[in-house]
């Protein structure tokens, strides 16, 4: 008889290799097959609802390792939770408008300025729907499940619609106005940008000193001394109609080279070291309250430069005299519209001089930085010319600088309801914490929000002109437009006249002869994305507003996150989220930005044709997302490893439990022996620690949990004893069912509990179980954890034997070192411990050799009895020799019992029994 057909090894057809990139294709396209979304929601309907709302990613371009993240971990709590008791739909969505797309095109060779606006932007929308179609696939192919076929779009007409009408309960309560002010525009762009629209990036400057000649001293400062002003922009001297002063700062007159100077006293040392005076003399002080008014003339036109007390003037830098543009910043234009100063604004939307500047028309306002101080100089005025690098405003689309630049733009008040807002962030959950100080300060600092874009592909701002001027929004004009772009889009404003779009019949009192004209502006595409909570969590019956939670990435505390609590907050009072959370950015393994030049891009798709979308999700799961993640080549192949224990654990668990009925073969608890009770302990405790995990999102310890419960609970310590068990023992025999039961709930936990991390995998396995009655994993719950009184003594006292066994595992691998032996049933184990392990091992309900994996045990007694050459470890001293006896051909224990049975003499007494009844 061959002895090794008598052995119940591992059975199953479930694949040792994953072969990813090939099967998880497939998967997915069964997936497909049986529509997997629509299934989970039908199961999952009528419990609470779990709405994790989704940012819309920007409908252009491949995904990058970014986009991993964020819809990784979307996906991973929208499927826990529908595990977990609630009903989660996921509707992701897509922000289309804005001047990416439009750059794309012109890119692609389409030029604008030959086609009608109408044309043009039908040209946008066709490829919005190639980047979406385009990116969805990249998302199904990292395995993320939702309503693909019914995502949320923002140039959709239903979405727009609601659009509109969010704008239009705002300007009803007054929260929308249009006024000339200084906003951040982008020459590059051609367009206003808001706050969030701003980035900071170095740039080099000029830094220059410029004298201004008072002309009018008010009987406090003589004629002719010179106020010295600071400038890094010297394109907007131009524009300067004034000079600001603190009223409380001490000023200096200054004689130095036949001429007298003033700044701020706290600055002269700064100054005269800048303008290198070696030889000065303070005259006088006076109090900037006294300088107010004083007039003095323009370095460059015939024009006067007004003194004025401003509260932003500080003596951080420059000179205390700051020189003064109402058209190009916004402590300039507040003060300037104090005192009654025009707004001068002699730069166009290219950024170009116009005649308002004379002698610089036509020249870009970066270049004409070069020729304004060359004529600064042939007029005496400039006193000092420096270079410095420093933080400067870019836009982040373009990385382009841009400028302070006065227009009429329609804003948003951000202080009718700052305070409600705040409110709103107090009732907010967030995660991290310290992401509510930064939403919080960022709304309490903010000004008003600059709505208006100069652009063509966009929601247009819904705004008709009388023909005295005045706007007109009222109810029935914004219900109108509502209805209008939902039938037929917004395209509709640019294919019609304003007669054409107005309602039938309307009147307006400013306009007597019923002529009108509409705004051409486009709203700020934050805005599109921040009316979502309307448009689509109201919106849809299959979502509620307000969602449970936003995820985004750390940049939308700026962007998505304070948009979108802007107009929820104006249009209801509340924020449109209950909850925050945020992910930092994904950087190279040296913490480097990933950039094409760099050389150092990670793709997803490269990844996952490579080793598949299980090992990026796992990656996912095992960082802490919310700082900054980086990523490397290394990191995959660490996490592979990882996968691969898992895997195999699921295999292993999955072919020793080909002979198993959970219904009819189970072992209750109480008829278990203690070592099989301690497993079922502790995969009580890796369900508890996974699902709190979960719960608060925090997926590193569900993923270390998942992975320490495979490699330390099973495959170090239960699975290798388990082998003289599952392997040896007759089939019904109480200790192997008892087991098996420990392995069976122990492989639907390790599935069901990987599932929302390992979807592709998890439901692999699933189609292999013959116990599993729902077509898959994804239509289950996770188990629950059950607590047992015996759990806690169980934990203590096989607790302290582990560390014992712990102990005995390096006393063996030294002894192999040492050839002492081979394999660890080669050795017999003779044990020396303190009195308290020694009452502990007797009471250990199992063979200690088995526990040992040994053929042979022995307690020798107390520690101070151990021989010289027993191994001394923490817990134990240890000698190892060589077991005494023949080893059997089947379990390959030795014995001196082998040869006993005279019909298998080459076999121990427990293996001869088993054959003999089991195979005779």
């Amino acid at each position: 008889m061959d002895y090794k057909d008598t052995l119940l090894m591992p059975k199953t057809e479930f694949p040792m290799r994953g072969n990813l990139p090939n099967r998880e294709p497939e998967m997915q396209k069964k997936w497909e097959e049986m529509d997997i979304y629509k299934k989970v929601q039908d199961r999952t309907k009528g419990r609470p609802f779990f709405v994790l709302h989704d940012g819309p990613p920007y409908a252009n371009g491949d995904l990058h390792m970014g986009h991993a993240l964020n819809k990784v971990l979307k996906d991973m709590i929208v499927r826990s939770r529908s595990m977990m008791g609630y009903h989660a739909p996921y509707v992701p969505g897509w922000d289309t408008h804005g001047l990416p797309i439009e750059q794309a095109l012109t890119n692609k060779g389409v030029n604008r300025k030959e086609l009608s606006l109408a044309e043009f932007r039908k040209l946008c929308e066709e490829y919005a729907y190639e980047q979406i179609d385009s990116q969805r696939s990249q998302f199904k192919r990292i395995g993320v499940r939702g309503d693909w076929e019914n995502p949320y779009v923002t140039l959709k007409p239903s979405y727009e619609a609601r659009q509109i009408e969010v704008f239009g309960k705002m300007a009803n309560k007054g929260y929308i106005y249009k006024g000339l002010k200084p906003v951040y525009w982008s020459p590059s762009s051609e367009s206003s940008l808001a706050e969030a629209e701003i980035e900071y990036h170095d740039k080099k400057s000029p830094s220059i000193y410029v004298s201004f000649p008072i002309t009018d001293g008010k009987g406090v400062l003589d004629e002719g001394t010179k106020l010295v002003i600071w400038t890094t922009t010297p394109w907007t001297i131009p524009a300067n109609l004034g000079i600001s002063v603190h009223a409380d700062l001490d000023y200096v007159e200054v004689a130095h080279g036949g001429s007298t100077f003033v700044v701020a006293k706290d600055l002269l040392e700064e100054v005269a070291k800048e303008l290198e005076w070696t030889d000065h003399e303070v005259v006088r002080t006076v109090k900037g309250q006294e300088l107010e008014h004083i007039e003095a003339k323009h370095p460059l036109y015939d024009r006067t430069s007004l003194v004025m007390l401003g509260e932003h003037v500080t003596t951080d830098s420059g000179t205390g005299c700051v020189h003064t543009a109402p058209g190009h910043g916004e402590d300039d234009f507040l003060i300037g519209k104090k005192y009654g100063l025009d707004v001068l604004c002699p730069v166009d939307e290219r950024g170009v001089m116009t005649e308002e500047a004379p002698g610089f028309a036509g020249e870009f306002y970066d270049k004409a930085n070069k020729s304004i101080t060359e004529a600064l100089d042939e007029a005496g005025a400039l006193e000092a010319l420096t270079f410095i690098t420093h933080s400067y405003p870019h836009d982040w689309r373009t990385k382009k600088p841009v400028i302070y630049r006065a227009t009429a733009q329609w804003f948003v008040s951000i202080d009718a309801f700052r305070d409600q807002i705040l409110k709103a962030i107090d009732e907010t959950e967030f995660t991290p914490a310290w992401g509510e100080t930064r939403l919080y300060n960022m709304l309490r600092d903010r000004g008003d929000w600059n709505i208006s874009r100069q652009r063509v592909w966009g929601v247009p701002i819904p705004v008709f002109y009388a023909e005295n001027g005045d706007p007109v929004i009222t109810e029935e004009t914004i219900a109108h437009i509502a209805d209008l772009f939902r039938e037929h889009g917004s395209n509709i404003w640019f294919e019609r006249t304003a007669a054409e779009l107005l309602p039938e019949g309307f009147t307006h009192p400013s306009s007597p002869n019923g002529i009108f004209t509409k705004e051409m502006d486009i709203m700020d595409v934050w805005f599109d994305s921040g009316s979502s909570h309307q448009a689509v969590l109201d919106e849809r019956e299959d979502l509620q507003y307000p969602a449970d939670l936003y995820l985004e990435g750390s940049d939308q505390y700026r962007g998505w996150f304070n948009s979108s609590l802007t107009t929820s907050v104006a249009i209801n009072g509340i924020a449109p989220y209950k909850g925050i959370l945020s992910h930092g950015f994904t950087l190279d393994g040296n913490g480097r930005k990933m950039s094409k030049s760099l050389g150092n891009v990670i793709v997803p798709a490269k990844v996952m044709n490579q080793m598949g979308a299980d090992i990026l999700r796992l990656w996912v799961s095992s960082v802490d997302y919310t700082a900054d993640v980086r990523v490397s080549d290394d990191n995959f192949k660490q996490v592979s490893e990882v996968y691969r224990k898992i895997r195999n654990t699921l295999k292993f668990l999955h072919g020793n439990l080909a002979d198993f009925d959970e219904k009819t073969n189970r072992v209750p608890f109480e008829d278990m022996r203690e070592m099989d009770q301690y497993m079922a302990m502790k995969l009580n405790k890796l369900i508890d620690t996974a699902t709190k995990g979960y719960e608060n999102y925090e997926f590193s310890s569900v993923y270390h949990a998942l992975n320490s419960y495979c490699a330390n609970d099973l495959s170090s310590f239960y699975l290798d004893v388990a082998k003289d068990v599952v392997y040896i023992e007759r089939a019904d025999h109480p200790h192997r069912r008892a087991m098996q039961t420990v392995m069976f709930d122990s492989l639907m936990a390790l599935v069901k509990l990987a599932s929302p991390i390992l979807p592709h995998t998890a439901d692999e396995m699933w189609s292999y179980l013959d116990s599993a009655s729902e077509e898959s994993v994804q239509l289950t719950d996770f188990p629950e954890a059950v607590e047992r009184p015996e759990f806690k003594d169980l934990e203590e006292k096989w607790g302290r034997f582990m560390d014992v066994r712990d102990d005995v595992l390096k006393a063996l691998e030294e002894a192999r070192a040492a050839k002492t032996i081979g394999k660890s049933l080669e050795a017999k184990m003779t044990l020396y411990a303190s009195d308290e392990l020694a009452n502990l091992l007797p009471a250990i309900d199992s063979n200690l050799a088995q526990l040992f994996i040994v053929s042979e045990y022995e307690f020798g007694g107390a520690r101070e009895q151990a021989p010289e050459n027993a191994l001394s470890l923490d817990e134990v001293s240890v000698v190892v020799e060589k077991a005494q006896g023949e080893k059997c051909g089947r379990c390959w224990t030795i014995s001196k019992h082998v040869g006993e049975s005279e019909a298998h003499p080459e076999l121990c007494p427990r293996c001869a029994e088993v054959v003999e009844i089991e195979y005779a």
